[in-house]
């Protein structure tokens, strides 16, 4: 993943020609580290996200709507009072660093102009987003504050000066000469090899360096002689391509996935095929969108998934507890035999027997057998200790039966909902879950969960090939409202074969072709806890077949007559409607 400044260095120059001179319109904080400022120029409004994601830090232009914050959290309080109608005059690079800086002309309160500067560090854990008021190099505010006990480097917070990130003390590719090269290689002691390049230059990362190396390598058959020359006219040549912005935007791909991107053709690292992009926001959103995404539904929703596994594993040890006690109470009839021959044979037996020798006639074979006593006890009293042995296992298996009963269906409901949490596409569908585990009570309800403003989202919607509606739950209480009340009895239900997944539901106005048919179990396979598998199960079948049993859990429903059909999980390339 090579965002380093040289892909930082092609980015610029795209921002300072679509952006440089135009007014700050929004600013907004989808996210707590991450930025949107739409800035119209010529007329056309352009929405610009920084992220300073200590996973996947990056700016570039966007096209995707974020959900806002009800309330804006506090750097975009202070970004709005200071560049708010701002004018970006210039955005300009640290050398070939990761950090670029813009420039926003305003005015103040008392209408003189001031400058600010949004400094963008884009270094990995140490990404930042910080306001410099320009005049005095003062921090207004950062998206991440930084103390002494934090960073011993430098600190990052409101009301101190701005100080750099430390110099790498590399070479700028795009400002040296040959002194600079040979001082730095012989200084360093460097030698020949696939980080050579990274080494030297600023900017220059891991996966470049490596291309540029075996580029390096293939041109100069005796470059053993004196390589140092022939660095230097190679990284030249090279290096002319972007000062010229002579990129080649493309992504990388193995088996149809994006593994790599750049903004120079990586011919010798990667020999997969490659898609070429018109712009370099335009490959960086493609390529971080769904990894950004997943990354951040994952953090949001760790606490729930946590509190399911928490529960999954307290209803499997229970469960194998009563599958032992069951196992157990399987010898009960064993002890109301001992008691109906002790029974029989009663006037046999004294008080002070350690056993009694009598003989089975439960049994084909007739044989004698030896049953324990207890001296101290009566006949009597010996006969009423295996009745109770007995009754007692008896009242253990059903209760046992009846617990295991309960807890096979609690544990196929937090199956469903651990599915639910894993298929989670946006906060809302997090939040939708959690508001279902606490109708459940497995969340203590808050003060604030209490709210009847929040609407229930509505499920998916697709048009099959053959333009017929399917529906696509994404959580129980979705599936309950999808089946239960939105679905007509006609309608075709669909669900995954003893597999946890959502409930589709394909709106039946005649004959439903083979096709959609098909389309909508691979819904229901890819929307399940079996998206990783092949070939699997979907049972369907009329929604007036379904039905839910009193008293059972979100998502839970029974069905009868219904047909098999197998399918691969793949999401079938038909249209979805928001």
């Amino acid at each position: 993943m090579a965002l380093d400044g040289i892909y930082i260095y092609s980015i610029l120059n795209e921002l300072r020609t679509t952006l440089v001179g135009g007014k700050v319109e929004k600013i907004n904080q989808p996210e707590k580290d991450e930025i949107v400022l739409t800035i119209k120029n010529n007329r056309k409004n352009h929405k610009l996200l920084i992220s300073s994601s200590s996973v996947y830090p990056k700016i570039h232009l966007t096209e995707i709507n974020k959900i806002n914050p009800k309330k804006a959290p506090m750097f975009c309080m202070v970004l709005r009072k200071h560049i708010s109608s701002a004018r970006l005059i210039n955005i300009r690079q640290l050398d070939t660093d990761r950090i670029l800086f813009m420039d926003f002309e305003s005015s103040d309160e008392m209408g003189f102009n001031s400058i600010y500067t949004l400094a963008v560090e884009i270094m990995g854990r140490h990404s930042n987003i910080t306001l410099i008021r320009k005049r005095d190099n003062l921090i207004m505010d950062s998206i991440k504050h930084l103390t002494r006990e934090i960073n011993s480097i430098r600190s990052i917070y409101p009301g101190i000066e701005y100080v750099f990130p430390p110099n790498s003390n590399k070479l700028n590719p795009l400002n040296y000469d040959k002194n600079n090269l040979e001082q730095f290689i012989q200084k360093n002691s460097l030698v020949l090899d696939d980080k050579i390049f990274s080494n030297i230059f600023t900017g220059v990362s891991g996966i470049f360096s490596k291309e540029l190396y075996m580029k390096f390598i293939n041109q100069y058959s005796d470059y053993a002689k004196n390589w140092i020359d022939y660095m230097l006219d190679f990284s030249k040549r090279t290096f002319e391509q972007i000062i010229d912005n002579k990129f080649h935007f493309s992504s990388y791909l193995k088996n149809n996935r994006i593994k790599d991107f750049y903004c120079l053709k990586l011919t010798y690292v990667y020999n997969s095929e490659y898609k070429i992009y018109e712009s370099p926001s335009k490959l960086l959103e493609e390529f971080y969108f769904e990894k950004d995404k997943a990354d951040r539904l994952n953090s949001k929703s760790s606490d729930l998934q946590k509190l399911i596994n928490v529960n999954l594993e307290r209803c499997e040890k229970k469960k194998k507890i009563l599958m032992n006690d069951l196992k157990k109470s399987g010898e009960k009839d064993k002890y109301k035999i001992i008691g109906e021959l002790l029974t029989s044979n009663i006037y046999a037996i004294k008080k002070g027997d350690s056993f009694a020798h009598i003989q089975n006639f439960y049994s084909d074979k007739l044989e004698y057998v030896d049953i324990k006593l207890d001296e101290n006890k009566t006949p009597s009293e010996n006969i009423q200790k295996y009745f109770k042995k007995y009754n007692k296992l008896k009242k253990t298996e059903k209760a046992a039966a009846e617990q295991l009963s309960l807890t096979e269906k609690e544990l196929e409901y937090l199956n469903s909902v651990s599915s639910n949490i894993k298929n989670a596409d946006s906060y809302e569908d997090i939040e939708e879950i959690k508001r279902e585990l606490m109708e459940s009570r497995y969340i203590r309800f808050k003060k604030s969960s209490k709210s009847k403003n929040s609407k229930p989202s509505k499920p998916m919607k697709f048009i099959s090939s053959d333009g017929v509606e399917i529906y696509v739950g994404k959580n129980n209480l979705q599936n309950d409202n999808l089946t239960l009340k939105f679905a007509e009895k006609r309608d075709i239900w669909l669900h995954t074969k003893k597999v946890p997944g959502s409930h589709v539901i394909v709106k039946n106005f005649g004959n439903v072709p083979d096709s959609t048919l098909e389309e909508a179990a691979a819904l229901s396979a890819y929307y399940s806890k079996a998206r990783n598998s092949s070939k699997v199960a979907v049972d369907y079948t009329n929604v007036k077949n379904v039905h839910k049993p009193n008293g059972s859990k979100p998502g839970m429903v029974i069905y009868y007559t219904n047909k098999t059909i197998y399918v691969d999980p793949v999401k079938p390339d038909i249209k979805q409607l928001q």
